[in-house]
């Protein structure tokens, strides 16, 4: 009945025009969605991975700068012994001294005294002895100041050292300081070369303690941007464009013309600044946009095969919604042209509209019931909100306690203890109110957990985390510096004897306890109080990780109180034997 239209008149059609508009609408929604979610896929995957990369190279450049730092502060603080002060290389105190150094400090290829003419007088293993070093910038340098030297080669050193395995060659960073004697004269230079690869090893170990990215790799870069590591890429391996260090990430094209979503952080010590290295953390940007692509592709294959689909159902929609109305004018154009084969309706048409009045007063009532049913059914979802809600706050909570509290020992963690500072010192210089910083380090940890385990080695946190809470007033700030290092803030102080007092209780407190399997545990304890001569919380951390220096120094399970620059010598809870 329906067939005999032509295709002009199909086309016209309300089933062809209906079928044509919901195929087309569904393809355009679809390609828009996949266009859009492709886009925001990709800027997040970028930005996740260019913080992960950014998050790594800081990690890394951190780690050797404090590496590098505390090498030169170890050559500085180790000239300074008495045994060297006094000018006398042949004393046995020295060789002593320097062969201990070097057993302890694996990473030291050669360590060794030189007199003020620039002759090797004693060195770790012999090597060296009676060699001229007056040419070695190190040398040179450290007449002057405490020296942290770039990345060389030394031919005399590695001749007399086993070659590396790998075939690469021996290269060695310098760490120098001037020895002066009581009147301050310069008598000679202490000096020490350690391995390149102590370098690469501590980049290598923060790198994976991250976690890398797939196929991303780590570079150490010198101040002009040259390829220090890996030794592959070592003079061959340059930005294009830029070797300026971004605030977090970049794409950046390198010298093999590829783009890299690339890291780059400086190496921020005070050792470190004279040699302008840089650490640089890169992936190629394809691999890491790769499950992006992925998922664009898949969502372009989707949405045409979902637009072939709502097309047929389109068609199928339109067909049923138009087949009632074109029969109805089918009929009507039969009554128009009065066909003989069309009933004649006398009154039937005045009961069809009655028939259909009432249907649209059944309809009204339906759309009210589900009008009704809607809105219980909208209260009813408004309940589930709040309840999700509820839930939501309080795993916002949990969030942020996990953020903040260390998931070993239970005590507040680094990130949370930084912020104390800033706040403490904010405080500090608005009221003047006096807080200490306690610095305690767990003595001979490494002994416990080569002994007993790192299990053992938790366990031991976990009690010195609860033997300092139970040290400390509720009012007083107890973190987790990192390691077996433990920080205590002591706010509204009266003075320096206070915060003594508080950091013997709780060596005194430590040494007396006893923990299971391990037995006695000691802690020494560095003690500094905020200055105004502090530049910021870094000046009051450094000072009190001094203080701790020397109490290890002085035989651990000490005291030590390091008042800021003013020229007061540091008090002893305890003076050692060899100061005595």
């Amino acid at each position: 009945m329906l067939s005999s239209q032509t295709p002009a008149h199909q086309k016209n059609s309300l089933r062809f025009r209906l079928t044509l508009w919901f195929g087309s609408l569904s393809l355009l929604t679809l390609l828009c969605v996949g266009l859009y979610v492709g886009s925001k896929a990709t800027e997040q995957m970028q930005r996740a991975s260019g913080e992960a990369l950014h998050s790594t190279a800081r990690a890394a450049a951190e780690l050797l700068g404090n590496q590098l730092y505390e090498r030169e502060l170890e050559i500085v603080l180790l000239s300074q012994e008495p045994h060297f002060v006094r000018g006398n290389f042949d004393d046995p105190d020295v060789i002593k001294s320097l062969q201990r150094r070097r057993q302890v400090r694996r990473e030291y290829a050669w360590i060794g005294v030189a007199d003020a003419a620039g002759t090797v007088r004693q060195a770790a293993d012999g090597l060296l002895v009676g060699n001229s070093v007056t040419q070695r910038p190190w040398f040179q340098s450290a007449l002057k100041n405490a020296f942290t030297g770039d990345v060389h080669e030394a031919i005399l050193l590695a001749k007399l050292l086993p070659a590396n395995t790998n075939g690469e060659p021996l290269r060695f960073i310098d760490f120098a300081a001037p020895i002066h004697d009581a009147t301050g004269q310069v008598v000679g230079v202490l000096g020490a070369h350690a391995h390149w690869r102590w370098v690469t090893d501590s980049v290598e170990s923060a790198v994976h303690h991250q976690g890398m990215k797939r196929k991303a790799e780590v570079l150490i870069l010198d101040k002009d941007g040259a390829v220090l590591y890996p030794q592959h890429l070592v003079g061959k391996q340059q930005l294009m464009a830029t070797t300026e260090t971004a605030t977090t990430y970049a794409s950046l094209r390198w010298s093999d013309d590829r783009t890299y979503l690339t890291s780059i952080q400086p190496v921020d010590a005070p050792s470190a600044r004279g040699l302008g290295w840089k650490i640089a953390v890169r992936q190629p940007l394809d691999e890491a946009l790769q499950d992006v692509h992925m998922l664009r592709n898949q969502l372009f294959g989707a949405g045409v095969i979902a637009a072939l689909l709502f097309a047929a159902l389109a068609y199928w929609l339109a067909q049923r919604v138009s087949q009632p109305i074109e029969r109805l004018v089918f009929f009507a154009q039969k009554i128009q042209a009065r066909a003989p084969d069309v009933p004649v309706l006398h009154d039937d048409g005045v009961r069809e509209i009655a028939l259909l009045n009432e249907s649209f007063q059944s309809m009204t009532q339906s759309l009210l019931d589900k009008e009704h049913a809607l809105l219980e059914a909208n209260a009813t979802l408004d309940a589930t909100v709040q309840v999700r809600t509820a839930e939501l706050t309080q795993a916002n909570a949990e969030l942020e306690r996990l953020a903040t509290e260390d998931a070993l020992t239970g005590v507040n963690n680094r990130r949370r203890l930084d912020e104390k500072l800033v706040e403490l010192e904010h405080l500090y210089h608005r009221t003047h109110r006096e807080f200490a910083l306690l610095m305690i380090d767990a003595d001979h940890f490494k002994r416990v957990n080569d002994t007993h385990g790192h299990a053992a080695g938790d366990t031991v946190l976990r009690a010195l985390a609860r033997q300092l809470q139970a040290s400390t007033r509720s009012t007083d700030f107890v973190a987790r510096f990192g390691g077996e290092e433990f920080v205590i803030l002591l706010p509204d102080l009266t003075d320096a004897a206070e915060a003594i007092a508080v950091a013997e209780k709780i060596r005194h407190n430590v040494k007396a306890s006893q923990i299971d399997v391990v037995g006695q545990v000691t802690v020494s304890i560095g003690v500094a109080l905020m200055s105004p001569s502090d530049i910021g919380p870094e000046s009051l951390l450094e000072r009190a990780d001094q203080a701790l220096y020397q109490a290890k120094s002085a035989g651990r399970n000490k005291v030590v109180y390091l008042p800021s620059d003013t020229g007061i010598p540091p008090t002893w809870t305890e003076t050692p034997a060899y100061l005595a």
